[in-house]
């Protein structure tokens, strides 16, 4: 694919960083990462502040060492490996992602982003390249959001730090508050520094596998991601009565099952119709009660996940979601709740540019592509000017043990990074 707009050619220095990255050492660590919390079926089960993750951090301060990078930590937990530029007064220039994973992961995800950076800045010294501005390796804190809710604790915090103090209070199945876990973590780690949150960053990128089938079915073996989609969360309450299963007849029934089932159907029916590719929409849970099998249901919530690239058409899928509930109530009544809402998160074209500049460097076939999926770059893009690299998922699968890429992808989605933080940091 060609560029559709103008990108910068590549310096001398990026071109030799992309040389310098070694395969065998990046696919090396990929593998150790995924030791920690490793299992039989080969999945990763390392879920945030856990011992595992924990272990994981300490190997991770190990790899890397010499006077020219320093380990640093702040309030959230987010982990940050810098390496100094000529002129360290400036902002960093930022990459990274996760390293936590849900209760059963692959060996990916967001690991490969950590690992694709740390890997960049060893090509940079094996090229001998020295940036202006400093480079920081950011490990996120609780990206997943398996173990505590909300995800993207440690990005959202670094952005807004006024929202750490909610995230301190939650707790996980146990009962264990993020901030005893919190702490532990950070004493884990006495090398690193502590860092306030909410400082200035010059740029980030980040990179991540799809997590979808869009670029294995395209042929790409790269992704330009121009941004991530946005997202209305909705929990729909039909209020019915209880009856007798056995005597009370269909037509004297105020049935909040069938009138949430019915709903569920035609607010498909919509999606469906709008023959928009772009447009996901899920029913991700349906609870009646009393939930009894010889009794007429009462009370139903279910939930509605709404995503597209596009606020307004998400403004007018919400609009026929609450008419369609207005409609069908029939002898039932029922309400429509916004859970959550998240406008499209559009990258910046300064630094998507760089990184399509660095993918057509390298050859290979690309797209440009939305991220369907969250990442903690949708929090740094409304910090510093951002953007995202992806590479493919086999089968689209993740958050999966079955989680896998071609190794050949994931060098030279490594390549690509190393070459846009030379860019970035010049």
């Amino acid at each position: 694919m060609s560029a559709t707009t103008p990108f910068p050619s590549l310096s001398e220095d990026a071109s030799q960083a992309m040389a310098h990255v070694d395969g065998r050492r990046l696919i090396g660590l990929q593998r150790a990462l995924a030791n920690f919390g490793g299992r039989e079926d080969g999945g990763v089960a390392r879920e945030a502040l856990t011992a595992a993750e924990r272990e994981a951090r300490r190997w991770l301060l190990q790899q890397v060492t010499g006077p020219r990078y320093s380990w640093h930590i702040d309030a959230a937990a987010n982990l940050f490996l810098r390496r100094a530029g000529t002129d360290d007064s400036l902002p960093p220039v930022m990459t990274g992602s996760h390293i936590d994973t849900q209760p059963v992961g692959g060996w990916l995800d967001g690991a490969y982003g950590v690992i694709a950076g740390l890997e960049a800045l060893l090509a940079l010294d094996a090229a001998g390249i020295e940036t202006r501005h400093p480079i920081e390796l950011a490990i996120w804190t609780n990206e997943e959001g398996s173990r505590f809710s909300p995800g993207a604790m440690g990005s959202s915090a670094f952005v807004e730090p006024a929202s750490l103090a909610a995230s301190l209070l939650s707790t996980d199945a146990e009962g264990v508050r993020f901030e005893i876990e919190r702490d532990t973590s950070v004493a884990a780690v006495p090398e690193a520094s502590n860092v306030p949150l909410g400082r200035p960053v010059q740029a980030y990128v980040e990179a991540h596998i799809e997590q979808g089938p869009i670029l294995e079915a395209s042929g790409c073996r790269l992704g330009v991601v121009t941004g991530i989609q946005g997202v209305r969360w909705f929990e729909i309450t039909v209020r019915g009565s209880s009856a007798h299963a056995g005597t009370t007849p269909l037509d004297n029934r105020r049935d909040a099952l069938m009138t949430a089932a019915t709903m569920v159907g035609r607010i498909g029916e919509m999606a469906v119709s709008l023959k928009d590719p772009a447009l996901r929409l899920t029913v991700g849970r349906f609870e009646a009660a009393p939930g009894a099998i010889n009794t007429v249901a009462d009370r139903v919530t279910f939930t509605i996940d709404l995503r597209h690239p596009e606020d307004a058409v998400l403004a007018a899928c919400e609009r026929r979601i609450r008419e369609i509930v207005a409609e069908g109530t029939g002898t039932c009544v029922a309400e429509v709740g916004r859970l959550m809402q998240r406008a499209p998160t559009i990258f910046a074209n300064e630094v998507v540019s760089i990184v399509e500049a660095a993918v057509v460097a390298s050859g290979e076939p690309y797209c440009r592509i939305v991220s369907g999926a969250f990442h903690d770059a949708m929090h740094l893009a409304d910090h510093c000017p951002s953007a995202m690299l992806f590479v493919p998922s086999h089968g689209g699968i993740s958050h999966n043990a079955a989680e896998d890429t071609d190794e050949a992808d994931l060098i030279e989605g490594a390549r690509v990074l190393a070459g846009v933080l030379v860019e970035l940091s010049r």
